[in-house]
C-alpha cells in the first residue's frame, strides 16, 4: 500500500525543547508511518528561484535561525541523503518542462529536521529536500507535488513541512508565550482551511491566502503555507484526506497536520 504526503506544522525551533500537543505528535510519526524507504521534504525554510533538489550524500544540519538557547545550536541530525533519489525527482520535473536544479552541498534546514528528529530520532532514513519558490503561484506547488506521487508507491515518504497559520509578527509585537489564547482572527481561518482541505475544494485551499477569512493577516508571506500545496498534489487526484493533528502554540501558529492518500 502506497504511504500518503503528509503536511505537518514544525513550528518554533522551540518546540524541540517545550513540551507540547504538537511535540508529542511530531514524535509518533514513525510509530504511525514506520521506516519507509526515504524521506522528501518540502520545507518552508528552502525557497528558491526555482524547483531545487538536494543532492547531498551525509547532508550537515542547518541551524538557520537566531536568538534561541545554545541547546537548539547543539542539536544535530546525522541523516543520509539520497542523490539516487534527488537525480530521479529532479529528472521528474524537468521531464515536466519544469525548471529544476539539484543542489550537492545544502544540508536540513529546522523545517525538514525538527519533525525528522521528532519522529525518526535514530536518524535512519535518508532524506531528501526540495524547495518551495515564493515567486511562484499556489498552482506550480500544487503541480510538482503532483510529480512527486508515484514515488509514495515505492515507499517514499512525502512531507510537506510549514504551518496552517504563520503570523510570526505578532508572536513578536505581542510578546505570546506558548499557551496564549487563540485569536479569533487565527481559529476562523484555520476552521475555514479544514473545511475546504477535507472538502477536497482545491480552488479555494490554493488561494486561501486571498479568499480564507483573514488569510493575509495568517500568512504575511507565503512561504509556511506553499509546502501545503505540495503535499496535496503528492496525494494525487481525488485524495482521500484525515486530519492527523489539531493544535495552537502561542495563540496563532496553528500546528494542524493532514494526510493525503
Amino acid at each position: 500500500m502506497a504511504l500518503p504526503a503528509v503536511f505537518v506544522g514544525h513550528g518554533s525551533p522551540m518546540i524541540m525543547l517545550e513540551p507540547s500537543p504538537a511535540r508529542e505528535f511530531l514524535a509518533g510519526l514513525g510509530d504511525r508511518f514506520g521506516r519507509p524507504r526515504a524521506i522528501v521534504v518540502v520545507s518552508a525554510h528552502h525557497d528558491t528561484v526555482d524547483a531545487v533538489v538536494t543532492a547531498v550524500e551525509a547532508p550537515p544540519t542547518i541551524h538557520d535561525f537566531g536568538g534561541f538557547p545554545q541547546a537548539l545550536f547543539d542539536l544535530n541530525y546525522p541523516a543520509k541523503g539520497d542523490p539516487a533519489l534527488a537525480e530521479e525527482i529532479a529528472g521528474l520535473i524537468a521531464d515536466a518542462g519544469i525548471p529544476v536544479a539539484i543542489d550537492p552541498a545544502r544540508g536540513l534546514d529546522h523545517g525538514a529536521w525538527v519533525p525528522l528528529m521528532l519522529g525518526w530520532p535514530d536518524a535512519d532514513v535518508p532524506v531528501v529536500q526540495l524547495s518551495i519558490s515564493s515567486r511562484h503561484p499556489p498552482e506550480w506547488h500544487h503541480a510538482i507535488g503532483r510529480l512527486l506521487a508515484p514515488l509514495r508507491g515505492r515507499d517514499v515518504l512525502v512531507i510537506g513541512s510549514g504551518s496552517l497559520t504563520h503570523n510570526l509578527r505578532a508572536i513578536f509585537a505581542e510578546g505570546r508565550d506558548h499557551d496564549a489564547a487563540v485569536p479569533g482572527w487565527v481559529s476562523g481561518f484555520a476552521d475555514w482551511m479544514h473545511d475546504r482541505i477535507v472538502a477536497d475544494d482545491t480552488d479555494a485551499v490554493l488561494h486561501a491566502v486571498e479568499r480564507g477569512p483573514h488569510g493575509r493577516l495568517n500568512h504575511p508571506t507565503p512561504d509556511h503555507i506553499l509546502p501545503l500545496f505540495a503535499a496535496m498534489g503528492a496525494g494525487g487526484a481525488g485524495a482521500a484526506v484525515e486530519r492527523l493533528h489539531h493544535s495552537y502554540t502561542y495563540g496563532v501558529l496553528a500546528m494542524d497536520a493532514y494526510a493525503f492518500h
